[in-house]
């Protein structure tokens, strides 16, 4: 989680400081809520007990909102529909790959499946990035508009 969160707050920086801050405030948001269905509703997966727990609100908090801003910044957006999908298809091998990961025992995993399976995270990864993708599109659009306006 430090590493994760050292590269997003370090590296070269495309995403404002408040376009990260909406990023950050979206991702806790849109995860949240896609985890109590999916999680506690479901029980397709847990993270390290089922249930509600700490642990699980820290990875929340300070894990996927930073990999989401360093997908963001380094987003191809001037590019050729080509290299956004290969940079999509990379995504989702690392996605795959840190997920895979999770799964191992402790220390190393805290994520559990029930029913779900990698398959399940192919399928909706693209989708979530795609949803990501577009409400940083908005928030930028957003921004536009209000710099217009003053």
């Amino acid at each position: 989680m430090i590493l994760f969160n050292l590269i997003a707050l370090k590296i070269k920086k495309r995403l404002s400081l408040n376009q990260m801050y909406h990023i950050w405030a979206f991702t806790i948001a849109f995860q949240t809520v896609f985890d109590v269905y999916i999680d506690f509703k479901y029980h397709a997966y847990w993270y390290f007990s089922k249930g509600v727990d700490w642990n699980s609100f820290i990875a929340l908090i300070f894990l996927v909102p930073p990999v989401n801003v360093v997908f963001l910044n380094f987003y191809p957006f001037r590019k050729s529909v080509r290299k956004k999908i290969v940079y999509f298809a990379g995504w989702e091998i690392v996605l795959l790959l840190y997920e895979t990961v999770t799964l191992l025992p402790e220390p190393w995993g805290y994520f559990h499946y029930g029913w779900w399976t990698l398959w399940h995270s192919l399928m909706i990864n693209p989708i979530l990035l795609f949803i990501l993708l577009g409400y940083y599109k908005w928030i930028v659009k957003l921004e536009k508009r209000s710099q217009l306006a003053v």
